[in-house]
């Protein structure tokens, strides 16, 4: 079985994210999602519009997720990888060789981002229609 692991805060969810996890997905047998904890997104200064409890709800739900697990910080990556055996590491290509160094463990796949369709873009337009 080959097994495949991203990361993310997956607040908002939208077609990119979902995006994404179909094309992780495809890439092997099993998917996990390291899912980011309400604390290590305020270390990085994200603050998201749904708790880590509800993120993780609605990722547990989708289809192509096989698994959740909580991310509390940077290092974790090499442990994980470690620990559940993956074979692919997959992330977004606005990390294109960030994360490199985890070539050592396993591949290391940079999947090109949705077009037209963020996060960010989605709680600015929301931000506009309050301010409205």
């Amino acid at each position: 079985m080959k097994r495949v692991m991203t990361y993310g805060t997956f607040d908002l969810l939208h077609y990119g994210h979902i995006n994404l996890l179909k094309r992780s997905k495809d890439l092997g047998d099993y998917l996990i999602v390291g899912l980011s904890s309400d604390e290590f997104n305020a270390l990085k200064g994200k603050k998201s519009v749904m708790s880590f409890e509800e993120r993780k709800e609605i990722l547990q739900n989708i289809r192509y997720v096989d698994k959740v697990v909580k991310e509390s910080n940077w290092e974790q990556k090499v442990e994980d990888i470690k620990k559940y055996n993956i074979d692919v590491f997959v992330i977004g290509d606005d990390w294109e060789g960030k994360f490199d160094f985890l070539k050592e463990y396993c591949e290391v796949v940079y999947l090109p981002r949705t077009k037209s369709i963020s996060t960010t873009l989605l709680k600015k337009i929301l931000s506009e229609q309050e301010s409205a």
